[in-house]
């Protein structure tokens, strides 16, 4: 659906967006993460056709961007990191302003508003003055907006910037069922467990290039080369500490008031005979798992940590 090749911006000497490559295919939610001045919401504008490459290839379901940027518009909802409203029109009016602007038959306008209403959970503030609305609506009616033309690929800066937990798990909601409806999401955000939760691919940008992508599991592959683990037991920790050391496979044992933290260098039917042999050893056991990375502690571990 979105593919990239060496895509490069820069604003005077500083280069924003370096020999960029990426690719999002049709029907996926994609996770756009990286510090603040990685490059991010200088790629999605250019994405959507609001600021020119110096160089690269853009194409949204084989259109080309940069060479046919009023054609590829009409296959991209964009909702920016700020939210520009009308304040002294109504929600109905406020959506059909947007839908006028694409030129949509005023015959479908209602129907197509009421359905965007419905879809965002509006439909109770359908005639409420735009600037009665709370953070969270707004956030949830600039998504309607976005979508009032039915684009194919939807791309989202920040969209549960400032929302309230509640709000946030209502907009995750809203993003599924797009998802579930055909259309691929790209979506930028600083709430790194819940994008991780979210998205079925994600790429971390630092300094204008991707440095990792791929699934949530294959992220974790790339950073952390072992699997760890963790064993909670009640009592006889010094004969479990025993039987762990025993083993080949693990490495790096930490031992807590009642848990083992360990590396462990084998695969899940060796993991079990692990947990067979603590067992068959009499060792009260309450929990035994694999413990899993954070996309918060790959974050930290493959970008700079300093801000551009």
């Amino acid at each position: 659906m979105l593919k990239i090749n060496g895509l490069t911006k820069s604003y005077g000497i500083f280069t924003a967006v370096d020999g960029l490559d990426l690719n999002v295919p049709k029907g996926e939610i994609y996770g756009f993460v990286g510090p603040n001045g990685a490059g991010k919401t200088t790629t999605m504008k250019i994405i959507c056709g609001l600021l020119p490459a110096d160089k690269g290839q853009v194409s949204v379901a084989g259109i080309d961007v940069i060479k046919d940027v009023r054609k590829a518009k009409e296959l991209i909802g964009y909702m920016p990191d700020f939210f520009g409203v009308y304040d002294n029109l109504k929600v109905t009016e406020y959506l059909d302003f947007y839908a006028s602007i694409y030129n949509l038959n005023p015959r479908d306008r209602k129907r197509i508003c009421d359905d965007l209403l419905e879809l965002v959970d509006l439909q109770d503030k359908r005639d409420a003055y735009v600037d009665s609305l709370s953070r969270g609506m707004k956030q949830r009616l600039c998504l309607a907006r976005s979508l009032v033309h039915n684009p194919e690929l939807l791309v989202l800066d920040e969209p549960a910037s400032g929302m309230d937990p509640r709000a946030r798990v209502e907009m995750k909601e809203i993003l599924r069922t797009l998802k579930d409806l055909g259309k691929t999401i790209m979506i930028s955000s600083h709430i790194l467990p819940e994008l991780a939760e979210l998205c079925t691919s994600i790429g971390i940008i630092d300094r204008g290039k991707i440095v990792i992508s791929g699934t949530v599991d294959e992220i974790m592959q790339q950073v952390y080369s072992k699997r760890f683990i963790k064993v909670r037991i009640r009592g006889n920790m010094e004969e479990a500490v025993k039987v762990m050391k025993e083993s080949p496979l693990i490495t790096n044992i930490n031992k807590g008031d009642n848990f083992i933290e360990a590396g462990f260098e084998g695969n899940e039917e060796e993991m079990a005979m692990l947990l067979k042999e603590l067992v068959t050893r009499d060792i009260p056991v309450i929990s035994f798992g694999q413990m899993d990375g954070n996309l918060e502690d790959v974050f930290m571990k493959v970008t700079k940590g300093d801000e551009a």
